[in-house]
């Protein structure tokens, strides 16, 4: 029988002083140890017999993992252990990464926000993560520390399948950065659920627009889907539909029809892969108009 009330299975808990400990601990017993930072998202997989890691390894206090800063040059920096309620309250982020804020007020209530991270979620890897379509269009690239020392990941390049990454043992995510995004931009997240809050997404549409004199259409769009495919997806046949053909209703129509047809839904509780790619395209279309009639 399966208990109504679930517990946590027994774990040890783990705090390694430095990042070379952290790394070493988790290469060494790869398949039953795992980095935690806010933990909004493990401990309820644990609850549900998701994962029954040996050791929990908590990296908060590590090296990088709490920075939160932003440069004029290099852009956005977010440390694995930054609450998303801190990353919404800087001013920084909302006057340069407008639509990273708006997909972080809409991830469950502003208590998880409290504890829940920008990089816990990406992690995870799961199709519906709702900050990850912005770290997409804001081309943010993944500050990693492993066994071998330090590389850097884009996000683009960091998604392998459904709660799958490209993460080896000993790897562990210590920041993003997300460049200065272009001058005058701005954007839309839309996210369809079961409810106006808390609920997973449905369907989730980031774009991203600016005006650019070099693009046939005098505008240049970057657009992410989650919730639709076996990983947070760039509609990059959309994008470029955008791109080179005057911006017109038919335009932004086709552009939505090419999104529709580039994604691959399932079927779930939550909804029909057939309704979920009609979705697809009505809130491309939604998010693209929203985003050009703030452009102007």
């Amino acid at each position: 029988m399966i208990s109504a009330h679930p517990g946590l299975p027994e774990f040890d808990y783990v705090r390694p002083a430095t990042l070379a400990e952290a790394s070493q601990f988790l290469a060494g017993h790869a398949a039953e140890a795992r980095p935690f930072s806010g933990g909004t998202d493990c401990f309820v997989r644990m609850r549900d017999g998701f994962f029954t890691p040996k050791y929990l390894v908590d990296i908060k206090s590590l090296e990088g993992t709490t920075v939160l800063s932003f440069d004029a040059k290099t852009g956005l920096t977010i440390g694995a252990a930054v609450p998303m309620n801190r990353v919404a309250a800087l001013p920084e982020a909302n006057k340069y990464y407008p639509v990273l804020v708006e997909a972080i007020k809409s991830v469950a209530s502003y208590q998880l926000r409290n504890r829940a991270t920008i990089i816990g979620n990406i992690c995870n890897a799961s199709p519906a993560g709702d900050t990850i379509g912005s770290t997409l269009v804001y081309n943010g690239v993944l500050n990693i520390h492993g066994v071998d020392g330090a590389k850097k990941v884009p996000v683009r390049e960091f998604f392998t399948g459904p709660g799958k990454n490209v993460l080896k043992p000993g790897d562990i995510v210590l920041s993003i950065t997300l460049p200065v995004p272009p001058t005058g931009h701005t954007g839309k997240y839309i996210k369809l659920g079961r409810n106006r809050l808390s609920d997973l997404a449905i369907v989730g549409v980031t774009a991203l627009g600016f005006k650019d004199p070099t693009a046939k259409s005098g505008y240049r769009f970057s657009l992410a889907v989650a919730s639709v495919a076996p990983t947070p997806y760039v509609l990059t046949k959309a994008e470029e539909v955008l791109a080179t053909k005057s911006i017109t209703a038919e335009t932004i129509a086709e552009a939505a029809q090419a999104a529709m047809d580039s994604v691959t839904p399932i079927d779930d509780v939550r909804g029909s892969a057939s309704y979920r790619k009609f979705m697809v395209r009505n809130l491309t279309k939604r998010a693209v108009e929203d985003t050009l009639k703030k452009l102007g």
